[in-house]
């Protein structure tokens, strides 16, 4: 409890630093990541976090200190000119683009692991706690770090606010783009930017190899949560913020956990979350909805079977046995068994001594579900030249899904019939 008072004072300055740092980085990252998976570009962002390793190396290089707004230049530099070479590449060559990115990202990376060793073998004092920007250490955040980051992360929403509408038009038809007149490739080169700028941000914290999850992870996670680009981006920066403030509290109150990582780790979880929970696109809400859509489809079959059943004798409330309707259609007779409980619980039969019949209210429903299947079989027949003795499997399959709006407009389509194209009498409502 303590700890927990302590953290949430922010008395400490060095936890001011740590949480304001996580929060400005992971929320860029996020915000810049949500145009980079739209556009299938997710790879780019792990080519970008390895190939800025050399530039940090290289700005150390020329300095022999640690400056941070020095290293992070020479970062944006090798990690733009990565970009570049990847488009170039892919563009000038025989090499696919996911090759391309491979290809640069394991050359950029090799090359600054080479150049981190040479100054590790060097003997400059100063280059002590500089392989932490291979996996980050958020707990070496101080004031001036602090400015450089809120400086970018003020670029980066300047940025994307003035061309939030071209970059979205971009990720979701980029030839309706073209068409429109918007310069695509120069906004490509923004984005790419943005992105190497974002990563950038991130790597004192983060590091070098897990900069890419927190790209891309918030992003993704957003993407299960709407279908609207501007409630993802919102959703995937809140998810950023959050995973910066919880990886920055899991390391105050255990301080052996590295910052970097748990942010990565708890960016992951809520990812895990989103597919597997987030209502319509999660695993668990669609296997729910195909159970629920089953259900309706075998109940809907069954009070077809009633309806067929009484137009042999024109006696539609007639009872009838299991043995009888499992004789009207190839059925599971236990999922039949499960289906009459429920349409009796719905009052839409009922059952006397194991034997069923149809209410009101069920009658009305098995008769639209009938004329849906004959109208949109007349409709294949006359409208799509399909022969009458091949339609019927896309009808059971049309018949559930049909609106009356689209009743409505087969009707009137098909100018109000009497008869499907078997010359069997489609009920009137």
């Amino acid at each position: 409890m303590q700890d927990i008072t302590d953290f949430f004072s922010f008395s400490d300055p060095n936890v001011r630093y740590v949480v304001l740092g996580n929060i400005l980085l992971s929320a860029s990252a996020a915000m810049v990541g949500a145009f980079i998976l739209l556009q299938k570009k997710a790879l780019v962002g792990d080519a970008v976090s390895h190939a800025v390793l050399p530039g940090v190396c290289a700005a150390f290089l020329f300095s022999g200190s640690k400056n941070t707004a020095l290293m992070l230049v020479g970062a944006f530099a090798t990690g733009w000119l990565a970009l570049i070479t990847i488009d170039y590449i892919a563009a000038k060559s025989k090499i696919k683009k996911d090759a391309a990115i491979g290809l640069v990202l394991s050359v950029f990376f090799g090359a600054g692991m080479v150049m981190m060793t040479y100054i590790q073998q060097s003997g400059n004092a100063a280059q002590s706690g500089l392989d932490h920007f291979i996996f980050g250490n958020a707990a070496t955040l101080v004031g001036t770090d602090l400015l450089v980051f809120s400086v970018l992360a003020a670029v980066l929403l300047l940025v994307v606010g003035i061309f939030f509408k071209a970059f979205a038009l971009v990720a979701f038809d980029r030839p309706y783009a073209e068409a429109l007149g918007y310069p695509v490739r120069r906004l490509d080169l923004l984005l790419t930017s943005l992105t190497v700028l974002a990563v950038v941000t991130g790597i004192t914290a983060v590091g070098v190899v897990l900069m890419a999850a927190m790209l891309v992870t918030p992003a993704a996670a957003a993407r299960y949560w709407t279908d609207n680009i501007r409630r993802m981006v919102g959703i995937s920066v809140a998810f950023g913020v959050f995973a910066g403030f919880a990886g920055a509290y899991i390391s105050y109150v255990a301080p052996a956990m590295p910052t970097g990582p748990w942010m990565v780790v708890v960016s992951s979880a809520i990812a895990f979350f989103s597919f597997f929970f987030a209502p319509r696109k999660g695993i668990v809400p669609r296997l729910y909805t195909q159970h629920k859509n089953r259900q309706v489809i075998t109940e809907e079959n069954t009070l077809k079977m009633f309806y067929h059943l009484g137009e042999r004798n024109s006696h539609f409330d007639g009872q009838r046995s299991l043995e009888e309707l499992a004789s009207t259609r190839e059925v599971n007779k236990t999922l039949l068994k499960t289906a009459l409980r429920r349409l009796v619980a719905k009052g839409l039969l009922v059952v006397r001594a194991n034997q069923w019949a149809l209410t009101a209210a069920g009658y009305q429903k098995a008769m639209r579900v009938v004329r849906l299947h004959r109208l949109w079989e007349l409709y294949l027949t006359k409208y799509m030249d399909i022969a009458s003795d091949h339609v019927h499997d896309d009808a059971e399959t049309i018949e559930h899904i049909l609106t009356p709006e689209l009743e409505r407009e087969l009707e009137h389509q098909l100018g109000y019939p009497d008869k499907d194209p078997h010359d069997t009498k489609i009920p009137k409502t």
